[in-house]
């Protein structure tokens, strides 16, 4: 049914899609009756699936990532596709447009999304008004990154200000250096800017009370021994733990024309393609660390089998983006029944 609907608005603009498609979802679950209804075709309720890390419980190991939800307007409606947790964001201190329209293409051939959306969000404030509304008892996760005009010297003072305010609103962090739609961002992951920025934020969470976990989302596209000074640095400032992997600039090994992919042009890859990839950083991590921080495994899982094959390379929690839009909330459904069969 989902492959039949899928053809239709795989018809039009994906940018478009996605607004009205999550509006449509809106509407419906205002109909009495509908969340129970959504709740019974989705969830999968067994305490098995319960996940213990960084002193959060989740539900299910299977998340939403960050990008679909970026202003956190629908993330109570997301709660009833069978997620375990959801992350809104890339929230910047201050509204922007992002990049210039097209900036969305779907290239079918591989499963595969390629945007340059650029961080396009309504500010960290907009994003706090929704977060006061939350009706969901899931675990809520607040991507925080740069605005496009702030230098890199200036960087760490766009995270400390989204941290600060979201502070209240969200139970986990990530710390997006990892976009390769923000001019130069990811020149924040190498070795020097990005200690100094964990460092802070690390400062910034002691300030408070009862500190919340910090993540680290990194790049496909990091070098062996990049992703040794992930881990050093992850060690050294006790960082709560990392998500691999967000898009990748490559465009190797794909069955979509070069000449529409050179139409296209620049972006970040999601979806299939990065599957495999993904899942070698994964396990570089897990085994060049001795599994000692906890991986929320992201990137190419369009089936029960991709996630399995994440788990196993070492990650702990799941996110799906691109496989949700290919495949629908089934997905997730059948992922965690899979989870569940490997326990018996």
């Amino acid at each position: 049914m989902y492959k039949l609907v899928r053809s239709f608005l795989f018809l039009f603009d994906p940018e478009k899609v996605h607004y009205s498609t999550t509006k449509m979802m809106r509407f419906m679950l205002v109909i009495p009756g509908m969340k129970f209804l959504w709740n019974k075709m989705y969830r999968v309720k067994d305490d098995r699936l319960k996940r213990e890390l960084f002193g959060l419980t989740f539900d299910n190991p299977v998340g939403m990532a960050a990008g679909f939800d970026k202003n956190a307007t629908i993330y109570n409606d997301l709660a009833y596709c069978g997620f375990g947790f959801i992350e809104i964001g890339t929230v910047t201190p201050v509204g922007q447009p992002g990049n210039d329209k097209p900036r969305l293409f779907r290239i079918k051939l591989d499963q595969g999304i390629i945007n340059r959306m650029g961080f396009n969000n309504e500010g960290v404030d907009f994003a706090v008004e929704n977060l006061k509304n939350r009706k969901t008892k899931l675990i809520i996760g607040g991507n925080i990154g740069k605005n496009k005009v702030t230098p890199n010297e200036n960087a760490t003072e766009d995270y400390v200000v989204s941290f600060k305010k979201l502070f209240p609103y969200v139970d986990y962090f990530v710390v997006n250096v990892s976009s390769p739609n923000t001019p130069n961002l990811r020149s924040l992951q190498e070795k020097e800017p990005l200690t100094n920025l964990l460092k802070k934020l690390q400062e910034v969470n002691l300030t408070f009370p009862k500190q919340k976990p910090i993540l680290l989302k990194i790049a496909p596209d990091l070098t062996n021994e990049q992703l040794d000074d992930i881990i050093e640095i992850i060690m050294d400032i006790k960082l709560d733990g990392v998500i691999a992997s967000n898009t990748t600039v490559s465009r190797e090994g794909l069955k979509t024309d070069p000449k529409a992919l050179e139409e296209i042009g620049a972006g970040g890859l999601s979806g299939k393609p990065v599957g495999k990839r993904s899942t070698e950083v994964i396990r570089y991590l897990s085994e060049k660390s001795g599994k000692a921080f906890p991986i929320i495994g992201v990137g190419g899982i369009h089936s029960a089998e991709d996630a399995l094959e994440k788990l196993d390379a070492g990650a702990d929690l799941l996110q799906v983006f691109t496989g949700f839009i290919y495949e629908g909330p089934k997905l997730i459904k059948r992922i965690n029944k899979a989870i569940l069969a490997r326990e018996k």
